[in-house]
């Protein structure tokens, strides 16, 4: 499933943001959407935000958000090494961002089939951190498509 989402132009292996707002900015930046659609996006990442913190504990968030401005699913991720405060349920900063933006009506249900696989190789990520030792975008792809086909 990931496969067809996940792509090496969409992994950030050194995020240089250092607050949650930033990291968001930066995550959506790689989408390289319009100025106006990216402002709108990034404003409803925002308020899903302030409802509740996607930062899942362990060191991983996983922000999303539906929005008539887009058009298909996307994935970026993003890792950053010395973390960032994010709200998360643990209260200890995140360092592996997981963020998901697609229309409001995907066609087959990809971005909820989408959420709960990242949510299933987060509960893998949160037993390990080999993942901050990933050199290069390739290599993180392969590590995360490799992790999606191990049994639980």
């Amino acid at each position: 499933m990931l496969e067809n989402l996940i792509s090496e132009d969409r992994v950030i292996l050194d995020l240089k943001s250092k607050t949650k707002d930033e990291v968001l900015k930066e995550l959506l930046g790689v989408l390289k959407l319009p100025e106006e659609r990216e402002k709108i996006v990034l404003d409803a990442l925002k308020k899903r935000e302030s409802i509740g913190s996607t930062g899942i504990g362990k060191g991983i968030a996983i922000p999303h958000v539906r929005s008539v401005v887009l058009d298909d699913v996307y994935l970026v991720v993003g890792l950053s090494k010395d973390g960032v405060e994010f709200d998360s349920l643990d209260g200890k900063p995140v360092h592996l961002f997981f963020l998901l933006c697609a229309p409001p009506q995907d066609p087959g249900t990809t971005y909820l089939l989408t959420l709960g696989k990242i949510a299933q190789i987060a509960r893998k990520l949160a037993r390990r951190n080999d993942y901050m030792e990933i050199k290069t975008p390739k290599e993180f792809v392969e590590y995360l498509l490799k992790l999606e086909e191990e049994e639980e």
